[in-house]
């Protein structure tokens, strides 16, 4: 996988597609449903050469569980034997392909993976789900029981588990997940736009902006795009509003300093004090609504698209407004 699209990968990641054929060694089986080696086998080693055939192709079939471990790793040999027991207890409904990343580094390189145990599904060819760490056996058999049901679009489950690693706090589980995503399809414009938000949030502007260009002309209103693109304009107004302390000081030297408070508002949001750049905001409109053609409102709508119609600021600010309005 290039760079461009795996902005988290390791720099294992620059590997060229071409070292899918450049390791020819036969993968071992480890034969767990009584039929021998070969296909039948429900837990196998792997390489970079054979991934195609033994998790690819295969997956097409059933799922495929892809166990990324290396020997020196203590949570992978924790995992290892938890993993194969579920697997062998669910008798065929998913294989396990097992790859050691220290002799074969490519193909986690392509999928973003930066630390193991790493364990990625695979249906139909495409990556779907995952998780990482020595989880207990309860949550490795729940993974497989959800996996097996079928029925559902793999690339939307595969964001719904993204969006829960974020929610968990574990953004780099996400980023192997989006990345993985946008490895079998470049142009998926939500996994654009979540790492996007990522690099934007990690201080990577540049690399934010250019992830956003390359979603779709006709997806480019996507929520989540058109969050960060507003937030991105906030930022650049805010950059030339001067010291916020001095703001702070003419605001309370004079509460009428509508311009002073406006300009504070936003320097407030961009520190990321949601709640006080809305009230700021609501103040002004309380003083004097007609100020600016009406700008503290029209700015206040625009801080509601920036942060997410589900934002708790947005939902707090939002009720204010309706107070105000109608009141």
């Amino acid at each position: 996988m290039s760079t461009p699209d795996n902005p988290f990968g390791s720099s294992a990641a620059n590997a060229p597609q071409a070292r899918f054929q450049e390791e020819m060694s036969s993968p071992q089986t480890v034969n767990l449903d009584g039929n021998g080696g070969g296909a039948g086998a429900l837990v196998k080693d792997s390489s970079t050469a054979a991934f195609q055939s033994d998790v690819i192709a295969e997956s097409r079939r059933q799922p495929v569980l892809v166990d990324f471990w290396a020997p020196w790793c203590g949570p992978c040999k924790q995992l290892a034997p938890m993993i194969e027991k579920v697997v062998a207890e669910a008798r065929g409904k998913v294989k396990l392909v097992k790859l050691n990343i220290d002799e074969h580094p490519a193909i986690p390189g392509q999928l973003g993976i930066q630390s193991i145990p790493a364990v990625i599904a695979f249906v139909d060819g495409q990556p779907v789900d995952g998780f990482m760490g020595a989880v207990p056996e309860s949550q490795i058999r729940q993974f497989i029981d959800k996996l097996s049901k079928g029925g559902s679009d793999p690339v939307q489950d595969a964001l719904e588990a993204a969006k829960q690693a974020l929610d968990q706090g574990q953004r780099d589980h996400a980023a192997q997940i989006y990345s993985a995503i946008l490895q079998q399809q470049p142009d998926q414009p939500d996994a654009l736009a979540a790492i996007a938000q990522m690099l934007y949030d990690a201080g990577e502007k540049e690399k934010a902006e250019e992830m956003l260009s390359r979603i779709p002309a006709e997806k480019q209103d996507l929520p989540a795009a058109a969050s960060l693109k507003a937030r991105i304009a906030l930022d650049a107004q805010v950059a030339e509003l001067g010291d916020p302390v001095a703001l702070e000081a003419k605001v309370e030297n004079d509460p009428t300093d509508h311009e002073a408070r406006f300009n504070l508002a936003l320097v407030r949001n961009a520190q990321g004090r949601k709640d006080e750049a809305a009230d700021h905001l609501l103040a002004i409109m309380k003083a004097d609504r007609q100020w600016n053609e009406d700008a503290a409102r029209v700015k206040l709508l625009e801080l509601f698209e920036a942060w997410g119609m589900t934002d708790p600021a947005t939902l707090s600010a939002r009720r204010k407004l309706s107070s105000l309005l109608f009141s």
